[in-house]
């Protein structure tokens, strides 16, 4: 008798799990407030921030405590920030090369992408191509003198999905997180883990986006590794 894959046979559970998660979820909106700015004194950071609904906020209510502001709280103590925040809910990496389009310089460049892939089953090898295009774009048009790239959440932890789904959700995070690791190796970028438990305190209400307390620290860390690698 034939192998046949069992998430092959779990297909049908996964949609209906997925179908009925997104109608009960809340839709949280992204964060308001600019998404460009001059701020802070001394040598000048060009910062370019390109993402899905974590960049551009999703779980709290203004920029300022999102990813960038937090970023921008942190980088305007040491350097004079130009910043520009390209970001957009459901946005997948192949989508985000064209965002990309008619963006500026940078020096540090931000990614956090890959749950939208994730969730509509991107095959690993188109999402590493996806990948590889933003990296060689940020660098070699954009002048990216360093590539920060957030993992992949471990989608297998967050509460807001159901099992087996969660389960499988988990499995393809785990993949593509492999992917853009390897990515990045090879591109020269610098890929920083999900090393957080994504607990309920450091999640929005809908159990899935980035909450405060979260965005803090990925704003801090993010900030720490801009300024060394541009020290």
């Amino acid at each position: 008798m034939p192998h046949v894959d069992s998430s092959l046979l779990r297909a049908p559970i996964y949609l209906a799990q997925a179908a009925l998660t997104i109608a009960r979820t809340e839709r949280l909106p992204e964060a308001t407030g600019p998404r460009s700015g001059c701020v802070g004194q001394g040598k000048t950071l060009r910062l370019l921030v390109l993402g899905d609904s974590s960049a551009a906020g999703v779980g709290v209510a203004h920029q300022d405590q999102a990813l960038i502001g937090q970023m921008l709280m942190h980088l305007t103590a040491h350097r004079q920030v130009q910043w520009v925040l390209r970001a957009r809910s459901g946005l997948t990496s192949a989508r985000a090369v064209r965002m990309l389009q008619g963006t500026g310089e940078c020096d540090v460049a931000v990614l956090a992408l890959g749950v939208n892939d994730v969730l509509r089953e991107t095959r690993a090898c188109r999402f590493a191509r996806a990948q590889e295009t933003l990296m060689r774009a940020l660098r070699e048009v954009h002048g990216a003198r360093a590539i920060l790239v957030s993992a992949v959440p471990p989608l297998g932890l967050f509460p807001a999905f159901p099992d087996p789904w969660r389960s499988h959700l988990g499995r393809r995070a785990t993949l593509l997180d492999a992917t853009l690791r390897a990515t990045c190796a090879a591109e020269g970028a610098e890929h920083v883990p999900f090393d957080m438990t994504p607990r309920p305190g450091l999640l929005a209400r809908d159990g899935f986006h980035p909450g405060a307390p979260l965005y803090a620290e990925w704003g801090q860390r993010m900030a720490g590794l801009a300024l060394r690698a541009l020290s």
